[in-house]
């Protein structure tokens, strides 16, 4: 953990110098829609019994200020469950799909690096399931590909709470595009 937020602060300072030789790139302005795979790697207890989540992703931004986007999200992710033991008895952990819907603020710390927070909720597709409050910090970056184009890679952490806390490291790689 402390290595991939470590590995990210050094390419944000690297945007950050490389920022102050580069012109605006119209794939970088202007509202877009990205389509993305998101993949989610279990922390803490919530890792003790899942392997990992895999799913896709809407993502909608909206400039409201110099350097800041609304960003909107919605997608689906399944989790996969593993053997653990539990009272000397070993079990499979059952696997489970959500639908997280999340909101908030992209700014753009150097023309393509960004931070990232949002909130929302995590609806469950299980049968009595139930929905989560979810919040959800991150760093990613754009890479302009062509007018009106981007590539978006992101990292963030993502917590979920409904009686008890879930937690994972969430990567997104998607494809924007200029509207």
């Amino acid at each position: 953990m402390k290595k991939l937020l470590l590995s990210l602060a050094l390419v944000a300072g690297l945007g950050l110098a490389a920022n102050a030789q580069s012109k605006k790139d119209p794939a970088m302005g202007g509202s877009k829609i990205g389509v993305g795979a998101d993949f989610a790697f279990p922390m803490g207890d919530f890792g003790d019994k899942y392997n990992f989540g895999v799913g896709g992703s809407l993502n909608f931004q909206a400039p409201i200020a110099n350097k800041l986007n609304f960003v909107g999200e919605a997608g689906y992710l399944s989790f996969t469950g593993k053997e653990y033991t539990t009272l000397g008895v070993t079990v499979k952990a059952p696997t489970f799909g959500t639908i997280p819907v999340k909101a908030g603020l992209r700014y753009f710390l150097a023309e393509n690096f960004y931070a990232q927070g949002q909130v929302g909720a995590a609806f469950s597709t299980e049968s009595g399931g139930g929905t989560s409050f979810v919040y959800a910090p991150s760093l990613g970056v754009e890479f302009p590909v062509a007018d009106k184009m981007a590539i978006d890679f992101g990292a963030r952490y993502e917590g979920w709470s409904n009686n008890g806390s879930i937690s994972f490291i969430g990567l997104r790689a998607a494809l924007n595009f200029g509207l």
